[in-house]
């Protein structure tokens, strides 16, 4: 399931993109903790400049330039970690940066690749977890993951974000309502407590 938010405003979009990554950056506080790679705190300030740039009553300039070219350093090379963290660390600065770059050129489509991004972290995670009770058919794999309580609990996050995101005004209340909705569980979108 992939929900469509291409018809959302820019504002809305980057607002959708934003508190999906709120749920995903404690799994790359997690990877920085068991292997002190990367920089967390950079990340959470570059999710708390795009909440900032979010609120039409301030006049938050990003240089994205400057942001991206801080970020790009920071994308775990996989083939280095012998860890699954490694990947979901990887979406969440992958989601980062398809953030900033769609905020940066509208005509991006990447806050798609965002909510992508969230899924596939759950998506393995799901899959590594069912693949050590035992051997099944890819079918049946597809089956379980589907069912499986993180990946509905992923999607169900992502449906209530979009309707809420959609009916809700472009203001810094709807920035704080979003965050507590993605955040109410007090945990990641791996199940990681925040």
């Amino acid at each position: 399931m992939t929900i469509d938010i291409s018809r959302f405003s820019h504002w809305q979009q980057i607002a959708y993109s934003a508190a999906l990554l709120e749920r995903m950056l404690p799994n790359l506080v997690m990877f920085h903790e068991v292997t002190e790679f990367g920089e967390p705190k950079l990340l959470r300030n570059q999710l708390n400049l795009v909440w900032q740039w979010l609120d039409k009553k301030q006049s938050c300039k990003i240089n994205y330039n400057a942001q991206l070219a801080k970020l790009e350093p920071l994308i775990p090379d996989p083939e280095q970690f012998d860890s699954f963290g490694v990947f979901p660390a990887i979406d969440v600065t992958m989601a980062m940066l398809s953030l900033l770059q769609g905020m940066q050129d509208k005509e991006l489509e990447n806050f798609e690749s965002v909510a992508q991004l969230s899924l596939n972290s759950v998506n393995f995670y799901c899959e590594l977890e069912l693949s050590e009770q035992g051997e099944l058919t890819e079918q049946a794999l597809d089956e379980a993951i589907a069912q499986h309580p993180l990946m509905q609990w992923e999607q169900d996050t992502q449906a209530q974000l979009f309707d809420f995101i959609n009916q809700a005004p472009e203001t810094k209340e709807t920035c704080q309502k979003a965050k507590a909705l993605v955040l109410e569980e007090g945990m990641s979108n791996l199940g990681i407590e925040i």
